[in-house]
């Protein structure tokens, strides 16, 4: 019997509670891969590109096309005038296609019914397009004539350039340059199951990189429909980070409740999309509750803060704005530069060890502070108000945040973004020598989107020293709101309001 709508997505609901900051999750301790499962993350190690993305690019490819055709007939039969209408009858023609789920990953794989697609879109186009020429009266005979060259020379490209497509997504995905991975937690009977139906999708863009389960025996034995158990769920954390994983689907049955929401307490750190299997038995939900992979039903639990076109978007902003901002500041710099070099003995810029996104090593520009002797690149002692340590330039341009602006190199670099949870040391400690994790349980979910410049939290006060453990639990409870909240708009509003939260340098010393 079909579980009422306020039941269906019980396990989801109840995971995300659970993440929610008046809830915070205990990470589980990363184990050192194994010998064999560190061979296979190495393998999986480089960046493909993404379906969705990928599908993306070709609709805004077809609509270049089909501008560039509508001019280019226009212009023979002397319509010049009419170009306008290229417009509207391009456009018109892409959504269309869209809705007839045309740009679906799985739909541009195969070469079936492809012409019958783009026909339908053409007749969309002209018949949208054909009320506006008659509004601006040059709806006649020859514009007629036009369109339907248009329309059958339009047809012959994009289903040209889709056969072409096809046959390329196929090669790619051979090759494993196009593909989404996927990680399985949960092994046994369940997983094969999910495997067997998932092998018998054609022209699939699914890779199964392996299986991670704490069971042991007949619950999980080592191979499992040909793909075999390559640690704990510990150790999937440390093998999330090397390998380049999309999706975490947990196989174990949705009877089995407490097991799969302690799973998802612990794996929710990381940055990939969280699904549950549904093959059970046992629980049948409504259709519109599922999402698909390929006729696989999931249950959604999470999805990455930034991917494919959000992901595009951020690195097109973090491009433009910090080309601007490193011009706009490059006196400042130059002057900065100097009045270090003059003050004390040292190199001007300093570079240390911080968490980057997925809880990577990266390093870190900024103008020195300190005096050179004195240097603490692992971060272990605080700058605390009155330190010795910190130069008369120092501790202006702390208190300014100039000393921050050559991180604007790591911006262009791609390790940095201008907005995000700023970046800690590696082994960052508070005053009183206890580590971050120790203090904020689940506090590399913070590292599940790119570090920052600048964020939320500082925006709110929330930077400085680290003298109170509740000042490091509210700037992790503001970093998880920006990312479960993240938008460009977001990212303007705090790049902007910046500066003027810089006129209050409390905690900044």
């Amino acid at each position: 019997m079909a579980l009422k709508r306020s039941e269906q997505a019980l396990f989801a609901r109840e995971a995300i509670r659970t993440f929610q900051p008046d809830h915070p999750p205990r990470l589980v301790e990363a184990s050192v891969l194994n010998p064999h499962a560190r061979r296979i993350a190495e393998q999986f190690n480089k960046n493909v590109l993404s379906p969705r993305l990928l599908s993306g690019l070709f609709g805004l490819g077809e609509f270049a096309v089909l501008l560039i055709i509508a001019i280019t007939i226009f212009s023979a039969y002397g319509r010049l005038a009419d170009a306008p209408l290229a417009l509207p009858l391009s456009g018109l023609a892409i959504a269309t296609l869209a809705l007839l789920h045309g740009y679906e990953p799985s739909q541009l794989r195969s070469q079936r019914r492809q012409p019958v697609r783009v026909a339908l879109a053409m007749v969309a186009g002209i018949a949208a397009t054909v009320p506006c020429a008659a509004w601006t009266g040059s709806l006649d005979a020859p514009l007629g004539a036009c369109l339907l060259t248009y329309a059958a020379v339009s047809i012959g490209a994009l289903t040209l350039g889709r056969r072409i497509l096809a046959r390329r997504i196929r090669h790619w995905s051979r090759t494993g340059r196009l593909e989404r991975r996927v990680v399985l937690v949960g092994g046994g009977g369940a997983a094969e199951q999910f495997i067997r139906q998932l092998d018998a999708v054609p022209d699939s863009d699914i890779r199964i990189c392996g299986i991670f389960d704490d069971r042991d025996g007949d619950r999980s034995p080592p191979l499992v429909a040909g793909y075999p158990k390559l640690g704990t769920i510990a150790e999937l954390t440390e093998f999330a980070r090397i390998a380049k994983i999309d999706m975490l689907v947990v196989t174990l049955p949705l009877s089995a409740e407490k097991r799969i929401l302690t799973i998802l307490k612990s794996l929710w750190v990381l940055p990939l999309d969280i699904r549950i299997s549904a093959l059970s038995q046992n629980l049948r939900f409504r259709s519109r509750s599922y999402s698909y992979m390929g006729d696989v039903p999931m249950l959604d639990v999470m999805d990455r803060p930034i991917a494919d076109w959000n992901q595009v978007a951020k690195r097109g902003f973090d491009l433009v704005f910090g080309i601007a901002a490193l011009i706009a500041v490059a006196p400042i710099m130059v002057v900065t530069a100097i009045a270090i070099k003059l003050d004390t003995p040292g190199p001007v810029f300093f570079r240390q060890k911080r968490h980057g996104f997925n809880n990577e090593e990266i390093l870190v520009w900024k103008f020195r502070s300190l005096r050179h002797d004195m240097a603490d690149p692992t971060a272990r002692k605080l700058v605390t108000k009155g330190d010795l340590r910190v130069t008369r330039v120092g501790r202006f341009i702390r208190r300014s945040s100039i000393d921050e602006l050559p991180q604007l190199f790591n911006v262009l670099i791609g390790n940095l973004s201008l907005v995000g949870p700023r970046p800690h040391a590696v082994h960052a400690q508070s005053s009183t020598q206890v580590t971050f994790t120790e203090i904020v349980d689940g506090y590399f979910g913070r590292h599940k989107v790119k570090p920052g410049i600048t964020g939320y939290a500082q925006l709110k006060g929330w930077r400085g020293e680290i003298d109170d453990d509740v000042k490091l639990q509210k700037r992790f409870e503001h970093d998880l709101f920006y990312i479960e909240n993240w938008s460009l708009l977001l990212d303007l509003y705090i790049l902007f309001a910046t500066p003027y939260s810089l006129l209050n340098p409390k905690g900044a010393y």
